[in-house]
């Protein structure tokens, strides 16, 4: 039985809606995370708003939670959203946009909305709705969460008591795990983990990540001069 173009739209619709409010829910840890850190209520919500990228907003508070720099908050959060210019890549042709309508979309190019698009990549007009309607459900749900986290926070004496500076490491736990789909990429995880350990109490928070492209780098390479 084939499914109407409107029924279908729907389900996307409610699909889309889904993604924004499990995603959001996520957002109350940073904006509780971002006040833990030393970032005002203002200040989250600018970072929030403006960056809109989960792993690079989480690397940016902690880093200068950790007593970082701006160098190394800059560097790694630009290394962390390097593959949403890849996913823009991959769209533009189904998007086929121009003009302001760019703008609005690249801000929106996530790890949701490019799946979901792809997820719907039999239908051209299918894949364009799936991707705005999960971005712009994303971008919704997360900012309204981080507001409600970062408000909270605001009116606990002591954030840090909570636990919450400990939000980073299992943000970034959540968002590999799933992306540990075969043994070369394993290996890289355990490598990239082993020398970020080793050089933690050395160097200056958000330099051990971006060391860590090296392994990457060096098992890309070695992957391709195998074959």
């Amino acid at each position: 039985m084939k499914i109407s173009p409107h029924a279908r739209r729907s389900t996307v619709t409610r699909n889309a809606i889904g993604v924004g409010l499990a995603t959001g829910v996520y957002g109350i840890s940073f904006g509780a995370l971002a006040v833990t850190s030393g970032f005002s209520f203002a200040q989250t919500q600018v970072l929030s708003l403006g960056l809109f990228s989960g792993a690079s907003q989480f690397a940016v508070v902690g880093i200068f939670g950790a007593g970082g720099g701006a160098i190394a908050a800059i560097a790694t959060s630009s290394l962390l959203g390097v593959r949403n210019g890849l996913y823009a890549l991959s769209l533009a042709s189904v998007l086929n946009l121009k003009g302001i309508k760019k703008i609005f979309a690249s801000q929106i190019t996530i790890d949701e909305s490019t799946a979901m698009a792809i997820a719907n990549n039999d239908d051209e007009e299918m894949s364009r709705w799936a991707f705005w309607a999960t971005g712009i459900s994303v971008f919704v749900f997360w900012n309204i969460a981080t507001a409600i986290g970062a408000f909270g926070a605001s009116f606990v004496a002591d954030p840090k008591s909570l636990g919450l500076d400990a939000a980073v490491g299992a943000a970034f736990l959540a968002l590999l795990w799933p992306r540990l789909i075969n043994k070369q990429i394993r290996i890289v995880g355990i490598l990239a983990g082993l020398l970020a350990i080793g050089l933690t109490p050395l160097v200056q928070p958000g330099i051990p990540v971006l060391a860590c492209v090296l392994i990457a780098i060096f098992m890309g390479l070695k992957n391709a001069s195998d074959k």
